[in-house]
């Protein structure tokens, strides 16, 4: 799917609705923000205008961006949508102020050094359409001069000069109302002064306390967010996860939840209500209107500043945890998106199943459907002799080299009876059997696509068929799956989805495109991830493709109907055709520079295919002479580290962990046990980590090294294979506590406590945090789908890596 065009009317401005000096502003902006420079910016900025795609100019255009990379395109993109929309409101609030007559030098001063938009809104308040307030009632009732002269001489006598102003025509029936409406114009001037907005905004954010507690009577309703009963902590430091789970359990009815600020200041005068006081020159020395002013000071902090000052600041505090939820949701799906793959190898995919059975499928090498089955081993049936003999003809009958398990319910009792079946085949035949995450396989076998590519096949028997192609390419699988329901973030359902299926997007983008396709075999719903085609096009790609049988070269993909000369362009390079008619086209070489890359083979006096892959031969060359006016020293280096490795997979070696027999259940852990898993999850207070019992354990970030960690996605990611001891195992509550640290510290364990703990339980209904459902943790994929319950397991591949590489090498190396 291409990038979000930068034109796009819903998203942003268009280039030429932009003068060159707001242009140029904003690609300065930006290039400070990434750490580059506004040339950089400003040819990036051309090329998303005119169409190009972030994994288009990342690879294909670094001699025009100086070398940025996706990760800084991606900023690049979006910084460059909030700041044309902040053009937008910047033009629109400049114009609504000059169309009331009301617009000056100083205010367009103001408007345009603003460099927010809550700045912007501040300076617009005072002009901004509202409903008849109080203020304006008294003003209509004449009592604006009145404040003024209380406001700018505390000397005289407030009741004495609101005397004069006493006319119940206009509604003013004595002193005391005079006075009240000349309080609500001062409050409301106070209140919409946008300098001291701006002054009492950065208080707020430096001394603010974000306070919950609970609402009477509803303590078991919420025993999820027990944590939360009465919790405080300052504003600035509340972590995204713990902001994210205050307003769940306020929009849940469970808790209320405030901003505060100075709530323990005994001072006479509150240092907000002095900040407004000072402003105006208002203080208590004596004189007769004195006591007046500072009222209206506290009433305008109080009732006016404060309440707007609160949702202000507590939607920036959303917005703040929800951009980084995004971000380690994104980060996440990345890191499984990537995740190695095994290679194309029949295989046999089992959806573990009780009462219902194990749901059994076979894909040949290439990812097609041959055969389906499903057994029953375990109650109420307890075939196990049955099962053991239809795995076993299944595997003889298509030669099966490897065979995935699904990790849901009763995954483990299924890899027992795959390991008893594998026990009765000989050494040099057995398959190898991986338990592998399932996320979203469900959604999946309930889509629409999958009843296309599989229209004759009963949803669950899809699943297994899932199971399966995820352990050859997880990549190629999990694209067929909106991102949303692969749940591997946390609060996934509380961010704005708008913003996270962008990002998301982006990120199975930035993953397909890296790795590449084979234009070949791939399917549209991988087709559609490359970089310029749409789905409609990738469908055309498709079509076309079983018209003429195969693809012999990338230039007859010119010859699909409505692929023009700009979606080729921008999808060539990331198309493979392997035994082709051009030896390039199987590389990531860009067809554009096939005439450099050829120019540099004819300097090697070989043909390209003894070329490619001789790195001796290419390093020996100088990248410098192969430079002219149209290719850089950036293009020539990606050409020759592409022959001397063509078509390279940027993925990791496929590895698997080594599950401890006997340990299936929770209750089977005990503190002390060392065990290997896999990370699922990575959230910002540590990471889940599966080790075979149907609950993911969590290793808090304080437990991640044996060095202090600030962000767990510099020691972990999703997929990694870790080494945890066992810390506490809490079985009816579902937690599990471990550590990655070379000593186990129980004592630190036990001194935090419960806040952030958790686990993620793969057949309840959380996996968000303590206990698995309570919300301090991440989402789990399960509870996206129509199978419901909760995160089997997060993210990262399989819940085996290491010892499948040895076990695959051993099996093959025994078939030579």
């Amino acid at each position: 799917m291409a990038s979000v065009s930068m034109t796009d009317p819903t998203t942003s401005t268009p280039k030429a609705d932009l003068s060159a000096q707001t242009a140029l502003r904003i690609a300065q902006r930006i290039a400070d923000e990434i750490g580059c420079k506004a040339g950089q910016v400003h040819s990036a900025v051309q090329m998303l205008d005119e169409g190009s795609t972030v994994p288009f100019i990342a690879r294909y255009r670094k001699e025009a961006t100086g070398g940025l990379d996706d990760t800084q395109l991606r900023k690049l993109e979006e910084r460059l949508i909030y700041l044309r929309e902040m053009e937008d409101r910047r033009v629109a609030i400049t114009k609504s102020i000059e169309e009331q007559g009301k617009l000056t030098d100083d205010l367009v001063a103001s408007i345009q050094a603003a460099d927010t938009k809550s700045q912007l809104e501040d300076i617009y308040l005072p002009f901004k359409k509202k409903r008849r307030t109080k203020a304006q009632i008294a003003r209509e009732a004449g009592l604006e001069p009145l404040a003024d002269t209380l406001l700018g001489d505390p000397t005289r006598d407030p009741e004495a000069e609101a005397a004069a102003f006493v006319d119940e025509g206009k509604g003013v029936a004595d002193t005391k109302a005079a006075l009240d409406g000349a309080r609500q114009i001062l409050m409301e001037r106070f209140a919409e002064n946008a300098e001291l907005v701006g002054r009492l905004r950065r208080h707020v954010e430096e001394r603010g306390v974000v306070q919950s507690k609970l609402i009477d009577g509803m303590a078991e309703k919420g025993a999820k967010f027990a944590d939360y009963f009465d919790y405080s902590e300052q504003w600035s430091k509340i972590p995204s996860h713990r902001a994210l789970a205050l307003f769940r359990g306020r929009n849940e009815g469970i808790l209320s939840v405030d901003l505060t600020v100075d709530a323990d200041d005994v001072s006479p005068v509150l240092p907000a209500v002095k900040m407004v006081a000072d402003t105006y020159g208002i203080a208590d020395r004596g004189r007769p209107g004195d006591k007046w002013l500072m009222e209206a000071a506290r009433f305008a902090w109080k009732v006016k500043l404060a309440l707007h000052l609160e949702l202000d600041l507590m939607g920036v505090l959303r917005d703040k945890a929800e951009e980084e939820a995004i971000q380690v949701f994104a980060r996440n799906l990345k890191d499984l998106l990537l995740a190695a793959p095994a290679g194309s190898r029949t295989t046999l995919g089992l959806d573990p199943g009780i009462r219902t059975g194990v749901k059994v499928a076979v894909v040949d090498a290439t990812g097609k459907l041959v055969e389906t089955a499903t057994i029953y081993p375990f109650q109420p049936r307890n075939d196990v002799s049955g099962s053991r003999a239809a795995l076993l003809a299944l595997i003889a009958k298509h030669k099966v080299g490897l065979i995935a398990i699904g990790n849901g319910t009763a995954s483990r009792e299924t890899d027992k009876l795959a390991g008893d079946v594998l026990a009765d085949i000989p050494a040099a035949q057995r398959p190898v059997k991986v338990i592998v995450n399932e996320a979203g396989a469900s959604v999946y076998s309930a889509s629409e696509l999958a009843a296309k590519e599989m229209p004759d096949v009963d949803v669950s028997l899809r699943g297994a068929a899932s199971i399966a192609r995820r352990l050859q390419d997880p990549l190629a699988e999990l694209v067929k799956i909106e991102p949303k329901s692969i749940g591997v973030g946390q609060y996934q359902h509380d961010v704005n989805q708008t913003k996270l299926a962008r990002a998301l997007d982006a990120v199975v983008e930035d993953a397909v495109n890296a790795v590449g396709v084979d234009l070949n075999t791939a399917s549209p719903a991988l087709l559609s991830r490359i970089s310029g085609l749409s789905d409609s096009l990738a469908k055309a790609v498709v079509e076309h493709r079983e018209a003429i049988g195969r693809f012999d070269s990338r230039t007859q993909l010119k010859e699909v109907p409505r692929l023009g000369a700009k979606a080729f362009e921008l999808c060539a390079g990331f198309l493979r055709i392997n035994e082709g008619k051009e030896p390039l086209d199987a590389s990531s070489v860009h067809p554009e520079a096939y005439p450099l890359a050829k120019r540099i083979v004819k300097a090697c006096g070989r043909d390209v295919r003894q070329i490619m892959g001789d790195a001796s031969l290419l390093k020996g060359l100088e990248p410098s002479e192969f430079t002219d006016e149209k290719f850089g020293l950036p293009t020539v280096k990606d050409i020759l580290s592409e022959l001397e490795k063509p078509g390279r997979d940027p993925r990791p070696e496929f590895k698997t962990a080594a599950l401890q027999d006997g340990v299936e259940e929770i209750s089977d852990l005990k503190p002390g046990m060392k065990l290997e898993g896999t990370v699922t999850n990575v959230t910002n207070f540590g990471a889940f980590v599966d080790v075979g019992v149907h609950q993911d354990g969590l290793v808090h970030v304080s437990q991640l090294a044996d060095r202090f960690v600030d962000d767990p996605h510099k020691v972990v990611k999703a997929g990694d294979i870790v080494k945890v001891t066992v810390l506490e195992v809490d079985v009816p509550r579902k937690r599990i506590s471990m550590t990655m640290k070379s000593q186990a510290d129980y004592q630190g364990q036990r001194e935090r406590g419960g806040q952030d703990r958790g686990g993620q339980n793969r057949n309840g209904p959380g996996g968000r945090g303590p206990g698995g459902k309570g919300p301090g943790g991440g989402n789990g994929p399960r509870g996206n789908g129509p199978r419901g319950g909760g995160a089997p397991k997060s993210s990262g591949g399989d819940s085996s890596n290491n010892a499948l590489a040895a076990a695959l090498a051993a099996a093959m190396n025994k078939k030579k």
